[in-house]
């Protein structure tokens, strides 16, 4: 008899109470697992449905919420009335789906998973699998419809097992078809319900991807990148020695793929010229190119090349430190043999390697999330890890149109490190759900995650649209600073996705996402890595200038973009140089405010200071002046409490404002900061325009005139501050002799007092002189303002 309601309940308490169990074991809703019924049926409510599924135990996804499908494994079948290829429908709720045509071999097989979405509380409690032979390609058109039907299955919902990893897989099994005429084939599959943390689900056909192939989650690994190094020194016998020796330039040129640099130009007369000069590329493993080096001689008529040489990367010697490695002669070939130089025999001093003693940033510095150098054998142990849960995002607005419908297909990109994730693509929704859970190796918590969202436009290109060659559409990112979360806190919130267009900012939604660091290691060993420094050392004992860096950013930036873009599926380009801010370093006049409203905000605590003294020296707070007089006199008569008392002092301050500490979620970009709300249209629009400009001439002019503005005052600030250091450098150079006479003269007077009197008393008299009552003092500055103020500078020397 079946069981009763009660013992249904009972029976699901226990299983769920046994996931976690060291025995992995397959546990069963009913009593024979899942059983064929004949139609009509009348089960259950779907209701009692999600209550069921509701009981499986949380598993390793534990930041994320469970997404619970119904799995269907079609495997094959026999004994098939047909010689074609056979086709599976499967019917659940409101989604009716085709497999593949079967492939023959001794049996019909098809060996693929679905997932149904089980969240929707309209859930069917019947599941009907069957199997159709569809008609062969000669067949008319009005036989279509009339595909063979070669039989059934139809199972309650109520009765298929549970199963939470680390359950074993649920074997196949096979069942009788019904309903298939005189002759019965036998079909294998297995069905059961699971969440997003079952081994089936990345490559199972899914409902919220609309089957999309290509809308899989996947994890990408970026590149292993290095600094190659090229140190051309010299070159001899780079003319004949036929030719006249006169004065030439002579250039090296050396290019890898699309990475082009060349040396100074060098002149000689006796066919040796010399540079010792560094060309660094970054090169990508596996090393496939070969690296070419053509030397040049610059004439009035342009310039000529003589000769190249070709070095494959695999041949070039790597290295860890500055150590000095071997230099080798190239010979030169001229390949223009029309013109009978064929025979060249100039050649070429050089020095490679390949330094894996540097980070090869790929990120801004300020917002990198790995600085670790390429060379593994100086990498030390990871710190933590950093779990990330991508829940879901809300409110989303429709970026596109299909057939008269807006609609939206969005995925999620989060970056750390050499790791590069994405979430699957759910098709047409504006409230996706993703509740997928990853893990990043920590080893520098000063790092940032970024996690970027975007929409898709694979469906539209399987579709034909014509718009199918768009890209994917930006819709926002979140950054997170490893530093500033605490150790084993899980922190769920929801941030706003914001994009940046020439209209002013723009709101697409908010995204989701569960945030927490584990430490791995001691906090000792935690706390040691704010002590070193974040680059390796070769930045530092060889370093790179910031023009250089900027360079080979760019160039790294392409090559993993190139590299990520030959996946499959494949993560495109411009999802990649938005994740590494590729255009983030483009002129912005946004951006030279924001940038002036930081600095002002740095300095308005020393200005605040400032006020302060000023305020005790007029007296307006008659009680702070009279404390500052007396610690002023003990810090004269015991000025070893001078470092202890600042250091107290910072100490209290610390410990005050962390009363007033921000208990706000995690940061988020801030457009009050970024000025986007009140920056004008033009200026947005400059920001995003090509380069060089696309506008018309006179909005350029416009530009140009409102740029010279900005730069007279620029012009203006820089010129009073080099003022000051000028007239600082006056005191001592002769430039004012009078000036300079004063002030040698006063500082021998000082000299002679404080050999003479005790220094404590020249700092108690001159503190008191300091802090006097107003009534003492009169309004004019004070002579030595005056005296530095008259120092001659070099400005009245400039055209």
């Amino acid at each position: 008899s079946p069981p009763s309601p009660m013992q249904r309940e009972s029976e699901l308490d226990m299983m769920a109470a046994s996931v976690s169990k060291s025995l992995p074991e397959v546990k069963v809703a009913g009593i024979n697992g899942p059983r064929p019924i004949k139609r009509p049926y009348s089960g259950g409510s779907a209701a009692s449905d999600i209550s069921d599924i509701s009981t499986i135990e949380r598993s390793s996804f534990d930041l994320v919420e469970k997404m619970h499908y119904l799995f269907v494994r079609v495997v094959k079948a026999r004994s098939l009335p047909t010689n074609g290829n056979p086709i599976v429908e499967i019917s659940v709720s409101n989604y009716h789906v085709r497999s593949k045509p079967a492939s023959k071999s001794v049996f019909f097989d098809w060996d693929q998973t679905f997932a149904f979405s089980r969240d929707a509380p309209e859930s069917s409690s019947v599941l009907e699998v069957s199997l159709w032979d569809p008609p062969g390609p000669n067949h008319a058109s009005d036989v279509v419809a009339s595909k063979n039907f070669l039989g059934g299955l139809c199972f309650d919902t109520a009765e298929i097992p549970l199963r939470d990893p680390p359950d074993s897989p649920l074997a196949p099994q096979w069942y009788r078809l019904e309903g298939g005429g005189a002759h019965f084939g036998d079909f294998m599959l297995s069905t059961w319900v699971g969440t997003q943390a079952d081994e089936s689900f990345p490559d199972a056909w899914k409902t919220d991807t609309a089957g999309n192939p290509n809308a899989r989650a996947k994890i990408y690994q970026s590149p292993k990148l290095w600094y190659l190094r090229a140190t051309v020194l010299e070159a001899q016998d780079v003319v004949p020695a036929t030719t006249s020796f006169k004065e030439s330039s002579f250039q090296v040129s050396a290019q890898l793929g699309f990475q082009i640099q060349k040396t100074k130009p060098s002149l000689t007369r006796n066919s040796t010229p010399s540079w010792n000069e560094d060309l660094i590329f970054v090169a990508a493993e596996p090393f496939s190119e070969h690296l070419v080096f053509s030397l040049e001689i610059r004439q009035q008529k342009g310039q000529t090349t003589l000769g190249t040489a070709v070095v494959p990367l695999t041949v070039i010697e790597r290295r860890v430190d500055d150590r000095k490695v071997a230099t080798r002669w190239l010979s030169l070939e001229n390949l223009d043999h029309e013109k009978g130089r064929a025979n060249y025999r100039g050649r070429v001093h050089l020095r490679l390697c390949f330094d894996g003693g540097y980070h090869v940033m790929d990120e801004a510095a300020h917002v990198s999330s790995d600085y670790r150098p390429t060379a593994r054998q100086l990498w030390q142990p990871p710190v933590g890890t950093v779990e990330l849960g991508i829940i879901g995002c809300k409110n989303l607005v429709p970026v596109k149109t299909v057939d008269g419908k807006g609609c939206t297909d969005a995925y999620c990109v989060a970056k750390y490190g050499q790791k590069w994730v994405r979430t699957r693509t759910v098709s047409d929704s504006l409230d996706p759900k993703w509740n997928e859970q990853y893990t990043f190796k920590v080893f520098d918590p000063c790092t940032v995650l970024t996690i970027g969202a975007f929409d898709s436009w694979e469906a539209c290109e399987r579709e034909g649209s014509r718009d199918a060659a768009r890209p994917d559409f930006r819709m926002g990112k979140v950054r997170v600073r490893i530093s500033t979360l605490a150790t084993g806190k899980v922190y769920k919130n929801t941030y706003p996705l914001l994009v940046l267009t020439p209209a002013g900012s723009k709101k697409m939604g908010e995204l989701e996402i569960a945030v927490r660091f584990v430490k791995v290691s001691p906090t000792l060993d935690l706390l040691h890595v704010y002590s070193q420094p974040s680059l390796p050392l070769m930045h530092h004992v060889r370093p790179l200038g910031l023009v250089q860096q900027e360079v080979l950013r760019s160039s790294t930036v392409k090559i993993i973009a190139a590299h990520l873009s030959r996946s499959e599926p494949p993560l495109r380009r411009e999802v990649v140089l938005y994740m590494l801010d590729a255009d983030s370093h483009g002129f912005s006049m946004r951006k030279v405010k924001v940038n002036y409203f930081r600095i002002i905000n740095v300095i308005a605590n020393v200005i605040d200071v400032m006020h302060w003294v000023d305020d005790t020296r007029t007296w307006k707070n008659q009680a702070a002046t009279v404390l500052v007089h007396a610690l002023l006199v003990t810090l004269v008569w015991y000025p070893d409490l001078i470092v202890p008392t600042l250091a107290f002092y910072v100490f209290v301050i610390g410990a005050w404002n962390y009363r007033f500490r921000s208990r706000d979620p995690l940061p988020h970009f801030d457009p009050k900061l970024s000025l986007v709300e009140t920056s004008d249209g033009d200026e947005l629009e400059e920001e995003f325009d090509t380069f060089p400009s696309c506008r018309p001439p006179d909005v350029v002019r416009a530009r140009y005139d409102k740029l010279r503005i900005l730069g007279a005052k620029v012009q203006t600030g820089l010129g009073d501050l080099a003022t000051q250091g000028e007239r600082v450098q006056a005191l001592v150079t002769w430039r004012d002799p009078r000036a300079t006479g004063i002030f040698v003269g006063l500082c021998f007077v000082v000299a002679m007092i404080l050999y003479l009197l005790p220094s404590k008393m020249v700092a108690m008299a001159f503190g008191f002189y300091y802090f006097r009552h107003p009534i003492f003092r009169d309004r004019f500055p004070s002579p030595a303002l005056n005296f530095f103020r008259r120092l001659p500078s070099l400005s009245d020397r400039i055209m």
